[in-house]
Order: C-alpha cells, then sequence, then structure tokens
C-alpha cells in the first residue's frame, strides 16, 4: 500500500520531467527551437568544428544551459549572440561576419588558389631546359659502364 502511494505522489514529478529540456533548463517547445537554433549558430570550443547542439563535451552543456536561460528570460536572438561573443570571442560564432577582423578567413581560399597558380606558372618559367641528347661516343661509354 505504501509504494502505491510513494507512486502516486511521485506521478506530477514524471509530467514535470518530460518538460525539461536535456540541459536542466523549463522551455515551451518554441523556446527549445528557438535554443536549438542560436546554439547550431555557434562552435563548441572543445570540439571546434562542432556546433554546441551537436556536442557531447561538458563545456557545450553548459553554454547551451547558459542560452537556454536567457531564452526563458526573455532575451533576443541578437543580444543572446552578442553575449556569447563578448564572453567567448568572434572564434564561437560558427560563421563569423564579414570584417576586418575576419577579412584574411574569407580571402584564404582565394590567396591559396592564387599563390598556387603563381607559384606554378614560376617555376614552369624558372624550368632548367633538358640536356642535349647523348653522342654515339657518349653511348657506347654508357654501354660499357653498365656492363
Amino acid at each position: 500500500m505504501r509504494f502505491l502511494l510513494v507512486l502516486l505522489a511521485l506521478l506530477p514529478m514524471l509530467a514535470y520531467a518530460q518538460d525539461i529540456t536535456r540541459d536542466g533548463v523549463l522551455l515551451t517547445p518554441g523556446q527549445e527551437a528557438r535554443a536549438e537554433a542560436i546554439g547550431d549558430q555557434l562552435r563548441c570550443l572543445v570540439c571546434q568544428n562542432e556546433s554546441i547542439e551537436g556536442s557531447s563535451a561538458a563545456l557545450a552543456k553548459q553554454l547551451r544551459g547558459i542560452i537556454r536561460q536567457h531564452v526563458v528570460a526573455g532575451d533576443s536572438t541578437r543580444s543572446i549572440m552578442h553575449f556569447m561573443v563578448s564572453r567567448y570571442g568572434i572564434f564561437v560564432l560558427l560563421k563569423p561576419p564579414f570584417m576586418p577582423l575576419t577579412w584574411l578567413l574569407y580571402a584564404s581560399p582565394a590567396l591559396g588558389l592564387l599563390l598556387g597558380f603563381l607559384g606554378f606558372w614560376l617555376g614552369r618559367m624558372g624550368r632548367i631546359p633538358p640536356p642535349p641528347p647523348l653522342t654515339q661516343a657518349e653511348r657506347e661509354r654508357l654501354d660499357e659502364l653498365l656492363r
């Protein structure tokens, strides 16, 4: 009988537990979708090429919790992103904005191609001409040495 009473007492807790996200913050489905969208734009600082939503690192879990707390508090997406950048730097963004700090990042593919073509062109220009063909006397001497 006591077991049934304990089970009945715990039943409301089960309903509450279904609304808690994997990061322990109570969100509505709309808030959860918004938090996931924000998390998909942020880089995991441990994994570095993975979003914090896709990462299983402990730091990513903490960052997801911070985002969800800001979403519950009613902060705008822009202010949440600004908070994360001011706290962790521009590196936290998976797609950093085009600004003087990131020009080299965005220009590096074109610079790499340009340097590759330049190296290829300079290599062809500075190529040493092939040696002249062997004379008959040199061929005979080579055959004699190779025997």
